[in-house]
């Protein structure tokens, strides 16, 4: 004999809060001429506003080349106290400078500082040449590690963003670039690599220059990276602040003077933050809910989520949120522990996700002597599972 049991479904729907009014991510007024924001964690873009045009990164370009450096010290060939020596080129080179000295040796964690905290046209020259010989050859390998990295629409000329009429990048592509910088090479496990960037003066030569990024003095939670500017690309910016755990990476550039990308980076930086938020509904192996067992040696068994439900999500996207715990009750047995019995569904603004509601324990099948009393039972009281939720 079969026993068929009818599904039942258990739905959980959150109140809805304030929220300001709608818009959409390309719509957000900016000065900057090209803007792409993202959630670190996710990747969800918040904001793009020419992300995939064409534009010129000015020392933007910096970051390259040191993760360049980041990558050889993570894997053991380089180290922070290597030496190169500073060639009469690198020494020559204009722009912005770390002051090196011709002909002497200068440390990888002094070049380090220099490119990133002095934005050194010279310290980046020095880091190219001893890392690969020439300039041209760091170049190349530059172009080759961002194809690597998902930076299609970028080549590199040089190790330092210096104007070049084949140097092209997009905001999105810095912003693949700047993601994977703080995620390759996390400070809990490279202590001495990315919190560089949030270094605010740095001395070589007895002389003293301060960090040009304006986000690490007006906000406590921005940790880097880095600026540009050229006649060519304007003033720009790739940023990144973490708060609580939240992290949003930010590429701004074509803005027209220090003061617009100062005003400009700390506004686009709170008002993301303020408008997304990252929303942990249900922790992975979190128990949400318990179900009845048909025939099984346990009566009931315990709901998990199969993974983090965690959603990054604007005020309004929040306040038409419906979560539902969707599963057959009462749910036959055998069964294994992990096992996908149903799923968590989240709907907002026409969109819907599924995420695994799965079993917290095994639950064996009754014996054959044991089914058959239940059979009886079953035809003879009716069903003895009411309703779940």
């Amino acid at each position: 004999m079969k026993l068929f049991a009818l599904p039942l479904v258990a739905s959980l729907l959150w109140a809805p809060v304030m929220l300001s009014k709608a818009f959409a991510e390309d719509t957000i007024p900016s000065v900057a001429e090209y803007v792409y924001i993202t959630d670190f964690d996710s990747g969800r873009v918040l904001m793009n506003k020419n992300g995939e045009t064409p534009m010129k990164p000015a020392s933007m370009a910096k970051i390259m080349t040191s993760y360049m450096a980041f990558e050889r010290i993570a894997d053991g060939s380089l180290s922070l106290d290597d030496e190169f020596v500073v060639s009469t080129r690198a020494w020559k080179k204009g722009g912005s400078r770390m002051f090196l000295d011709p002909n002497s040796t200068v440390t990888i964690r002094e070049l380090l500082h220099g490119i990133i905290v002095q934005s050194g046209n010279d310290a980046a020259i020095v880091l190219a040449e001893g890392l690969s010989g020439s300039e041209d050859a760091f170049a190349d390998e530059m172009n080759d590690k961002a194809r690597e990295l998902g930076m299609f629409n970028t080549v590199f000329r040089n190790a330092t963003g210096w104007p070049d009429p084949d140097l092209t990048t997009t905001a999105k592509d810095l912003n693949i670039l700047s993601t994977a910088l703080i995620q390759n090479f996390p400070t809990d496990k490279y202590p001495e690599l990315y919190p560089i960037y949030k270094v605010k003066n740095y001395t070589y030569n007895d002389i003293k220059q301060g960090n040009r990024n304006p986000l690490i003095y007006s906000d406590e939670s921005a940790d880097g990276l880095k600026t540009g500017h050229t006649e060519e690309s304007g003033y720009g910016l790739v940023g990144s602040a973490m708060r609580g755990s939240q992290r949003v990476v930010m590429v701004l550039n074509g803005m027209k003077s220090k003061n617009e990308r100062a005003q400009e980076s700390r506004r686009l930086m709170d008002f993301m933050f303020r408008e997304f938020k990252k929303y942990e509904f249900y922790d992975a192996a979190e128990v949400i809910d318990e179900a009845n067992v048909w025939l099984g040696d346990s009566a009931t068994v315990k709901l998990l989520a199969g993974g983090d439900v965690h959603k990054v999500m604007s005020r309004k996207e929040r306040r038409d949120l419906e979560v539902s715990l969707n599963w057959s009750d009462p749910i036959p047995a055998p069964l294994k522990k992990g096992q996908a019995v149903g799923s968590i569904t989240l709907r907002y603004d026409g969109k819907q996700e599924d995420y695994p509601l799965i079993v917290a324990q095994d639950v064996t099948e009754l014996g054959f002597f044991d089914r058959i009393t239940e059979a009886v039972k079953y035809l003879i009281f009716g069903s003895p599972f009411q309703p779940a939720g």
